[in-house]
């Protein structure tokens, strides 16, 4: 088996090419946007950008397209739209006693289009662990 130095040190080809590819950006297809929002849930309530699930999932083929093209130039710039980062903090009751603090949890409404770009985040994150 052949070997090459590398900035790591001795490593096999297959092993090299492999880091190559870990460290390439993701490429965000317009196929994956559209089964992302196809599939939304329209029984969770509207996000901090007042955008219903139901009219992005009956718009999906109209949006899926420039929706990959600005997840992926978000990617590649390392620029988030500053409403995909802003959330609405909110307390939820959970049990006991309603005047104790401690019996709520906090629950973040953000963007949906912004949970959307965490999904292919997360997804590139646990490829490359």
């Amino acid at each position: 088996m052949e070997e090459r130095i590398g900035k790591k040190g001795i490593q096999p080809p297959e092993l090299e090419n492999r880091d190559r590819e870990q460290n390439k950006a993701p490429i965000i297809e317009e196929e994956k946007v559209n089964n992302l929002l196809h599939h939304l849930d329209t029984q969770k309530p509207v996000g901090l950008d007042g955008i219903h699930l139901r009219v992005l999932r009956e718009l999906v083929e109209e949006l899926a397209k420039p929706l990959s093209f600005i997840y992926q130039q978000s990617w590649l710039t390392g620029v988030v739209p500053d409403d995909w980062r802003l959330a609405n903090v909110m307390s939820i009751y959970k049990k006991g006693w309603k005047k104790d603090l401690g019996n709520y949890r906090p629950v973040s409404l953000t963007s949906v289009l912004g949970k959307i770009m965490e999904r292919f985040i997360l997804s590139a994150l646990n490829r490359h662990v």
